[in-house]
């Protein structure tokens, strides 16, 4: 029998289905497709890290093609655009934790938010 305690969470996954539509997943932030997504959202953000050295040294150099220049705007889109899938997914989560916290700090049982799937161990 499930545990009737058990807070149960709906998060944005940093992925579309094939369509393009938003893919959800709703549990506990413990499971195996958290950890996953977990991982995925670290890898964006470190390509995107990687993406933004890149654009400062290619726009340093004043020497760039309108080819070039035309790449950089849609790695910069397609990146800007994982990174806000990313900030909205942990933002409504933090607002599910922030809802679901004693409104007595001393109650909270914690050192704060933590992200990502920890937040809910």
């Amino acid at each position: 029998m499930p545990n009737a305690t058990a807070r149960v969470f709906v998060r944005l996954l940093p992925w579309t289905s094939a369509d393009g539509n938003p893919c959800f997943l709703a549990g506990d932030g413990t499971g195996y497709v958290s950890r996953v997504a977990d991982r995925v959202e670290e890898e964006q953000l470190s390509s995107a890290d990687d993406l933004l050295d890149e654009a400062r040294r290619m726009l340093a150099g004043r020497a760039w093609t309108p080819g070039e220049l035309h790449l950089l705007a849609v790695e910069l889109t397609a990146s800007l655009a994982d990174v806000r899938r990313i900030a909205e997914s942990r933002g409504e989560r933090l607002t599910a934790l922030d809802h679901d916290t004693p409104d007595d700090p001393d109650d909270a049982g914690g050192d704060g938010p933590r992200l990502p799937a920890e937040a809910f161990g």
